[in-house]
């Protein structure tokens, strides 16, 4: 059988409690201890986070412990757990199919808020590399996407529209380089995506490779049976192919270098999650549908 060693500390907990929320908006803490123990995880961590959560308001608490329900409340506001918008995870895999070629043409931002608005001003610039763009001096990004009305809403949401300037150039010149895929080498870590990328496609891998039966009662009394099972394996694999997704900025293939690992890793993802979703419970996580549906 093939191990899968537990997850990686650095897996938020509070994205264990997120990805095991179920179709009705429920969290079963039985479920919930048993699996983010399995992940290498304390209860002590888990019963921190579970209260960060209900002081936040996202969730709403029923009993204690393992025995306990969480409800999804719901709540907007900071420190939800980082996992890529459904949008993103779309448009990767268009591209992936050939679907989103690139049109040569640069987007640039520019923005000048004073220090009375700081808040402001980094929030936007978190929007800004967020979405992708890269810095090329101060408070100038580029991106070779079109991401100019998340950028807009995010200005006027954060009331410094009157200080956002939004331009497009097919001449693009930085420094001396002017070639659009040395340009991407150097304004983008591509390296280092890259080797995330390998780390997704190890797990997925493992994942395939794996038997396709969740284990039964006798098996789960082991130890360490948990940590195969379809819902432990689709939190390690959403956490991994987070940490790669989130600073990808889904540069178009005319811009990457040959080969670009990202392709095949989010098609074995698909592939796994695939596998995993028919694997288990029948009331299992929508993380299943959630993936399944971008994914398409």
């Amino acid at each position: 059988m093939t191990q899968m060693t537990p997850a990686d500390p650095a897996i938020p907990t509070r994205l264990v409690v997120h990805a095991l929320v179920r179709e009705d908006g429920t969290v079963d803490g039985a479920g919930l201890y048993e699996v983010a123990g399995a992940l290498g995880m304390t209860d002590q961590q888990v019963r921190l986070c579970v209260k960060r959560l209900v002081a936040e308001g996202r969730f709403t608490l029923e009993g204690r412990g393992r025995r306990s329900l969480l409800r999804l409340a719901g709540a907007a506001g900071p420190g939800l757990p980082a996992m890529p918008e459904v949008d993103f995870v779309r448009h990767a895999y268009r591209q992936d199919r050939g679907l989103e070629s690139w049109d040569g043409v640069w987007r640039l931002f520019a923005f000048a808020v004073p220090e009375s608005a700081r808040t402001a001003r980094d929030a936007l610039r978190d929007t800004l590399t967020g979405l992708g763009a890269a810095p090329l001096q101060g408070g100038l990004y580029v991106t070779p996407n079109a991401i100019a009305p998340y950028v807009r809403g995010a200005a006027d949401s954060l009331g410094v529209s009157s200080a956002l300037t939004c331009l497009t150039s097919r001449d693009l010149d930085a420094g001396g380089t002017a070639d659009p895929a040395a340009l991407a080498a150097r304004l983008w870590p591509l390296p280092r995506i890259a080797a995330r990328y390998a780390a997704v496609s190890r797990l997925a891998e493992a994942v395939l490779s794996a038997p396709g039966e969740p284990p039964g009662p006798a098996e789960r009394a082991r130890p360490g049976t948990e940590a195969e099972s379809p819902v432990s394996r689709a939190i390690a694999l959403a956490a991994a192919f987070s940490e790669a997704m989130l600073p990808d900025p889904l540069l178009p293939p005319e811009l990457l270098p040959h080969p670009w690992p990202a392709a095949a890793a989010r098609a074995r993802a698909a592939a796994a999650w695939e596998h995993l979703r028919a694997t288990a419970p029948g009331n299992g996580p929508r993380l299943f549908r959630l993936y399944a549906e971008a994914v398409r």
